[in-house]
């Protein structure tokens, strides 16, 4: 089951990855998409991880609630 489980999250993850246009934005390009990734990790475990948070939880529930108005849903 845990199996099933990991499957599932890297599957919602690779979406994440994909509905913010990165695959797109990039070519496809597989290191820059890391890279940024990596970026954003150094953000969080650097002395502002709090702010990082703060910061792009606020935009991405925004882009979630822009995404569920342009696919008509409530």
């Amino acid at each position: 089951m845990k199996r099933r489980e990991r499957t599932r999250q890297l599957i919602e993850l690779g979406g994440l990855v994909a509905k913010a246009g990165l695959v797109e934005l990039t070519d496809d390009d597989r290191a820059v998409i890391f890279g940024l990734l990596d970026e954003g990790a150094a953000a969080l475990r650097s002395e502002r991880r709090d702010e990082a948070l703060a910061l792009w939880r606020r935009r991405g529930k925004r882009a979630f609630a822009l995404a569920d108005d342009a696919a008509g849903e409530p």
